[in-house]
């Protein structure tokens, strides 16, 4: 804690700090593209999750695509956090990734600041859904590719071709695992949501 010398010459005071703003980021995307993951490599603090195992109820309904390794899924979010600096924690909320649980984006994305949608580029059906969603909300966002095995089945003009989106909006590669890519990847969110912000405040 910062302290300030007393007026009177005293015992110094303890000086007032501002707690850093607190920000809302969803991590959303297909099943099995690295969210939790995503969560994990950057959370300061242990991160909450609510994996369950998969059964054999989940056999044709839940592809992993080339997770085909993965056990558990999220059944209702993942949550994390990170402090970028004095000023700005994000509190990250992630994503269910099957298209039963949809019912919860509305009240994971409520008061968010802005979305990073994880992608599979083998598998880049699965996250036309996320885009579809935060186009329709409004709410900034940038495709997140995630390197599986450090590879990119297709390159990242060929990832925005696909998914039509806007030039405005940032596709970039990324590993979920690796903590530095993560907060790299984020950054390049916090920008692209006050590019947002400049633009509709400008005449």
């Amino acid at each position: 804690m910062d302290y300030v010398r007393s007026p009177e010459g005293g015992e110094p005071a303890a000086a007032t700090t501002t707690p850093p703003v607190p920000v809302k980021i969803v991590i959303a995307g297909g099943f099995g593209v690295g969210k939790t993951t995503t969560v994990g490599a950057i959370s300061e603090i242990a991160p909450l999750t609510t994996e369950a195992e998969m059964t054999a109820a989940g056999v044709g309904v839940d592809d992993p695509g080339p997770a085909g390794g993965k056990t558990t899924t999220t059944v209702a979010m993942d949550f994390g956090c990170v402090t970028i600096d004095r000023s700005l924690k994000l509190y990250l909320f992630g994503t269910p990734g099957q298209a039963r649980f949809g019912f919860m984006w509305d009240d994971l994305a409520r008061g968010a600041l802005a979305a990073l949608v994880v992608v599979d580029s083998a598998r880049l059906d699965d996250c036309y859904p996320a885009v579809d969603y935060f186009e329709r909300a409004g709410l900034p966002f940038v495709v997140a590719v995630n390197a599986f095995d450090g590879r990119l089945a297709h390159d990242l003009d060929a990832v925005r071709w696909a998914l039509a989106v806007d030039e405005r909006i940032p596709v970039v590669a990324f590993d979920a695992r690796d903590r530095l890519s993560v907060r790299d990847t984020l950054l390049v969110l916090l920008n692209r949501a006050l590019d947002e912000a400049l633009r509709q405040q400008s005449p």
